[in-house]
């Protein structure tokens, strides 16, 4: 964990870091996320088998969200994929990389590639607010564009959008990084970098929800997470089926809860569904209001009856919150020919 911090990284951020992050800049450590090598003569066939996206459109210098998905269709991991010289990097939640290496090593069989987790070699930062950009011309000469990938010192910084940069810096340099940066921006936790993910409509798969959803229903599809023309990669005939073939029942929508926390993977009820389960929180912050903001896949039937609750059909009503992007609706599946 970053030296910078006092506090555990899933306490509330403080009113001043939610004021920075409004206003000016806040640093958030990433600690909690892990980054993985791919390395090795066939890196890129061998990603491109195994992820929802097309590893082979990545230019160097750019980044692309991405799955990686069980044999049925589930998603076990999403992740940021760029190109790292001959091979890539990934930055992936902590409690899944292990995992996921351990998994994907299983498929390597005679390839020439190697999946390492190269956390230990990188100190991980994210930078937020307003003022970010300026601070990062200053620091690195530069601020990378959305989607794309930049070096600078030894450091790399990836730009999300919506005012948010991933920074990736050599342990040996993260001291002086550090400094020089928390000087413009406030320090905080990972919780103000999750609920700023979480207004930004962008999920995070963690051990709580692995294997639970098709992408499709945590809206990867519509966060350019993969591609429907790349050729066969794992769990790809469920998910295209589903693009193609099905009518999706379910889908990621944000919320916020006037209760203290909540956990990823609590289930969610509607007097629509009855005793059943019409949902499952995917992942929920403290907001800079009263109460939790989080995004979670619900039925949508349940989503139009506006009716949606946390833990039993008596439990606190969720409000819906806007995304910033459309939820693609569900289309009628095709007519069979008689």
């Amino acid at each position: 964990m970053s030296s910078f911090l006092a506090t555990a990284p899933d306490d509330p951020p403080d009113r001043h870091a939610w004021t920075a992050a409004r206003e000016l800049a806040v640093l958030c450590d990433l600690a909690p996320l892990s980054v993985l090598s791919f390395a090795g003569a066939d890196a890129e066939p061998f990603l491109q088998g195994q992820l929802s996206n097309d590893v082979k459109r990545l230019a160097s210098g750019q980044w692309q969200a991405t799955t990686f998905n069980s044999p049925k269709g589930r998603v076990l991991a999403n992740f940021l994929l760029w190109r790292e010289g001959d091979g890539y990097g990934a930055l992936i939640p902590q409690d899944v990389a292990d995992p996921v290496r351990k998994r994907l090593s299983m498929y390597v069989l005679r390839s020439k590639v190697t999946v390492t987790d190269v956390s230990p070699s990188w100190v991980r930062y994210g930078l937020a607010g307003p003022a970010s950009k300026a601070i990062l011309d200053a620091h690195f000469g530069g601020a990378p564009a959305m989607q794309t990938v930049t070096e600078a010192g030894g450091a790399r910084m990836l730009g999300l959008g919506a005012e948010r940069w991933v920074i990736l810096t050599p342990v040996a340099e993260a001291k002086s990084t550090e400094t020089a940066l928390s000087r413009h921006a406030a320090p905080t936790a990972f919780g103000l970098w999750q609920w700023l993910a979480i207004r930004a409509g962008e999920p995070m798969i963690t051990a709580a929800t692995q294997d639970q959803f098709v992408l499709q229903a945590v809206n990867l599809d519509a966060l350019n997470g993969v591609s429907f023309d790349k050729g066969c990669y794992t769990g790809q005939e469920i998910i295209a089926r589903t693009q193609y073939l099905g009518r999706l029942k379910e889908r990621l929508f944000g919320w916020h809860a006037r209760i203290a926390s909540v956990e990823p993977g609590s289930k969610l009820y509607s007097h629509v569904f009855g005793e059943q389960s019409c949902g499952m929180v995917v992942n929920a912050a403290p907001g800079p209001d009263d109460g939790v903001d989080l995004l979670a896949v619900v039925q949508i039937a349940a989503v139009e009856a506006g009716d949606v609750r946390i833990g039993s059909l008596q439990g606190p009503l969720l409000e819906p919150t806007a995304l910033p992007y459309p939820v693609p609706q569900p289309s009628a599946p095709p007519r069979r020919l008689a």
